[in-house]
C-alpha cells in the first residue's frame, strides 16, 4: 500500500465532494434569489417614505400585503406560461411560484395610512409617521 498514492485519492475525493456541495449551494440560492423580489426604499421627507417592489408577471389580484407585529409582507403567486405551437414542434415553459418579501416596520410608522399601488409590475408603497412621531417645527419668539 502507498501511503502517499492513496493519500492524494483521498484529498482528491473530498475536494470533487466540496466542489459539488458548492454547486448544489449555488443552485439553491439562484433558486431563492429568483422567489425574491428586489426592493427600493426611499425617504421622501422628514414623515413620509416609499418602498417600490417589482413583481413583473404578476397580476394585481395575485398580490397580498400584510402587516403583522412589526412586519409588513408582500407576497404574490407569478404565474407565467410561454406556450409555442408551430407546425413541427411543442415549447412550453412555465415558471410558478409564491415569492415574498418582508419588511420590518419601526413603531413611529402608522400601520393604518399604508397606501399601495400597482402598476406595470411594480408595487409602490407608501408608509407615514404617526402624527404624534411626526418632525415638527418650533418657531422662536
Amino acid at each position: 500500500m502507498d501511503l502517499v498514492k492513496t493519500t492524494g485519492e483521498v484529498v482528491n475525493k473530498v475536494e470533487e465532494k466540496v466542489e459539488k456541495g458548492f454547486e448544489v449551494v449555488k443552485d439553491t440560492f439562484n433558486n431563492l434569489a429568483s422567489h425574491l423580489p428586489f426592493a427600493n426604499l426611499a425617504k421622501h421627507s422628514n414623515d413620509t417614505f416609499t418602498i417600490e417592489v417589482d413583481l413583473p408577471g404578476v397580476k394585481k389580484e395575485d398580490i397580498e400585503l400584510k402587516v403583522e407585529d412589526d412586519y409588513l409582507t408582500v407576497t404574490a403567486v407569478r404565474k407565467y406560461k410561454n406556450e409555442t405551437k408551430e407546425e413541427d414542434y411543442y415549447l412550453c415553459e412555465s415558471n410558478f411560484g409564491v415569492i415574498s418579501r418582508s419588511f420590518v416596520l419601526g413603531d413611529n410608522i402608522n400601520r393604518d395610512s399604508i397606501k399601495a399601488k400597482y402598476d406595470n409590475g411594480r408595487l409602490v408603497l407608501t408608509l407615514e409617521k404617526e402624527e404624534s412621531k411626526k418632525t415638527k417645527s418650533i418657531s422662536i419668539n
